[in-house]
Order: C-alpha cells, then structure tokens, then sequence
C-alpha cells in the first residue's frame, strides 16, 4: 500500500481507461488507483478488473449502482480512502485532460511545500487550456472569477477537477453534508476547506481536452454552479 491514492471517477471511459491507469503506474512515484465506477455499459469496468491482474496490490475497483453526479461518486471513493488510511488522496479525470505527470507535483506541494490541499490550476498562470472552444474557456475561467468574487476565496481556479487533499482535510470536512454533485461540488469543497484555514496551493498545469470518449459537461451542472454558490455564500458554512 503507497501513501497515495489517485482517484478516478469513470462513466463511459473505455477508449481512455487502460492508457491513463498505465500512465499513472508509469510515474517515477508509486500511487495507488482506485477506480469509481458508475455502472458503465461500455464495460470501462470488465476493463479495470482485467488489469487488476496485473496490478493487483495497486489497482482498486468500487462500483456504484446508479450514475447520480460526479461529486458523489468523489464522496464514495474519498469514504473508501479514509478507511483504508491513505494520506493523501488526489482527483483526476480519466480521460487525460489532467497530465499524469502532474501527479508529482500535486503530490510534493502537500508532502513538502506547506499545502494541506493542493489545486492543479489551469488559470493561476494566465489561462492553460489546450483543445477548448474560446466559448467553452471563456465559461470556465469566467465562473472561477465569479466564484472567487461571491465567496471571496483566494483561488483562481475554483472550478479545477485535479485535486490533492492531504487526509486531515476529508476528515474535518463533513462529507455527508456537502450539497452539490456536479460542476459545484469542486468549488463547494476548496470553499470549506478556505473556511476551515487549511492552506490551499495552487499548482499551475497545462489542462487538454479529451480526444477520446465523449464530455459529460451539460447546462444542468453549469446552472447548479452560478446559482448554487449564491446560495452557499449567503447561507453561510454549514456546520
């Protein structure tokens, strides 16, 4: 068991889901992979229990019943990391818009550079987005400054899905009481970590769209993210 767990939520992710387990497996540092399925019927999961036979130490599989939102399949995989007594735990997609090699990165500014949650952050660094739309970009980068105008957070990017937490911060987050499960629930998450004083890094990567599998991006999880903070700044930090 490494001190690491890399977590990769799937819907769908047959075309990506055997390159990115290698690719995290190929990086200098050894991570564990826990792998939250949603039931796919493309069979991203017949995948993953193929390559546990070759990875059998280090590759996890949990299989959720129904497909009810990204944040909560993070829940169900960050409940399994505190179990299994990890120190940290890192978000990333699996279709490869998040860099393995960044993996480290994340890693070190929680292990050795102070952070106790650590963002990569396509926006901290002017904007880093390869393979978008201008109108897409413009979307996210625009929501990460409006999130940090209504709440008055100090990140630039709210919005960012490749995550590291070191495990104190799962632990003193009531993960039960987060609300959202799209779009919102990664600004809901750095906002009550900001509130609970963790010190928060931004570390700057190059963000690239996918260019397998389809985007599971909808107006329903925009809509909850520009309402859905309004909300939570002016309810206050649920206990």
């Amino acid at each position: 068991m490494q001190d690491t767990l890399v977590i990769i939520p799937t819907f769908n992710e047959k075309e990506n889901i055997e390159n990115i387990i290698r690719a995290t497996f190929s990086q200098e540092k050894a991570f564990d992979i826990l792998v939250v399925d949603d039931s796919s019927p493309d069979g991203t999961a017949e995948i993953v229990k193929s390559l546990q036979k070759e990875f059998s130490s280090q590759l996890f599989l949990e299989i959720r019943k129904e497909k009810n939102g990204l944040g909560a399949a993070y829940i169900h995989g960050f409940k399994w990391a505190l179990q299994k007594k990890y120190e940290y735990i890192i978000e990333m997609d699996a279709d490869f818009s998040h860099n393995p090699k960044d993996l480290i990165r994340l890693y070190q500014a929680c292990k050795n550079e102070g952070a106790d949650l650590s963002i990569g952050s396509r926006y901290s660094k002017g904007v880093n987005v390869v393979n978008w739309p201008m109108q897409r970009v413009l979307l996210s980068y625009f929501a990460s400054k409006y999130v940090q105008v209504v709440t008055g957070i100090p990140v630039h990017d709210t919005t960012a899905g490749f995550v590291c937490y070191k495990r104190k911060v799962l632990e003193t987050i009531k993960l039960d009481k987060i609300k959202f499960v799209g779009y919102a629930f990664q600004i809901e998450m750095k906002f009550k970590a900001w509130k609970r004083k963790f010190a928060i890094k931004e570390v700057s990567v190059v963000f690239t769209d996918r260019t397998l599998g389809e985007s599971k991006m909808s107006k329903t999880i925009i809509t909850e993210a520009i309402f859905g903070i309004i909300k939570m700044r002016f309810n206050g930090l649920p206990k």
